[in-house]
């Protein structure tokens, strides 16, 4: 017996439901992760310094020009074009949602909300938290390499979560900041993908000189 075909819009409700469920829960935690999860010197430590690379926008930007040099199928230079473009855009998208959201890293006010009016700097994001801009330009680069390369997904994953993990415990971020980034980058990717990807799937490497 063949499936029930899904209704249109099945999977955009799935994914907004999802994601409001995911940053609710983010909300009710912020209080307790600020005041349990919160570790000094995260990134003195090895995996602090390797995660936080995660969230850095010019290291995809680098990953994204080696692989469009380093392929020679059009698919795989489509890939690489993806992994240029999702945090790039993603990344501008966070920043737009902080002037938007305004509010202020946890540290203003020992882990309580604090929103800054838009009379003050209206177009300066300096000192807003959410979303997080490290955690969105890692969840969007993760996600087009877990597309990519699918069977690695755990990693990719990984590794951006590490870097909303790391946020979180330097206090730099609330937990519901890093959700929110991790849901907006996602979705960017997700988009992207959808709309770029190639058909094609392997993405044949040049021979070595």
């Amino acid at each position: 017996m063949e499936p029930l075909p899904r209704p249109p819009g099945w999977r955009a409700a799935m994914i907004g439901l999802t994601s409001a469920a995911l940053l609710a829960l983010s909300f009710l935690g912020d209080s307790w992760a600020f005041e349990h999860l919160g570790r000094a010197g995260v990134y003195t430590q090895g995996w602090g310094r390797m995660v936080w690379v995660a969230g850095y926008l010019p290291f995809w930007l680098l990953c994204g020009i080696g692989i469009y040099w380093s392929v020679t199928s059009a698919a795989g230079r489509r890939h690489a074009l993806l992994l240029l473009a999702a945090p790039t855009l993603s990344g501008a998208v966070g920043q737009v949602l902080k002037l938007l959201i305004r509010r202020e890293r946890p540290v203003a006010a020992a882990g309580a909300y604090v929103f800054r009016s838009f009379s003050d700097r209206p177009f300066v994001s300096t000192g807003f938290g959410m979303p997080s801009g490290d955690v969105i330009v890692a969840f969007a680069a993760c996600a087009i390499l877990a597309r990519i390369w699918p069977r690695g997904r755990v990693v990719w994953y990984g590794l951006a979560a590490g870097c909303a993990l790391a946020r979180v415990m330097s206090r730099a971020h609330f937990l519901s900041d890093v959700v929110a980034a991790g849901v907006v980058g996602w979705i960017v990717a997700d988009l992207l993908w959808r709309r770029f990807a190639p058909s094609e799937a392997p993405i044949p490497a040049r021979e070595p000189i």
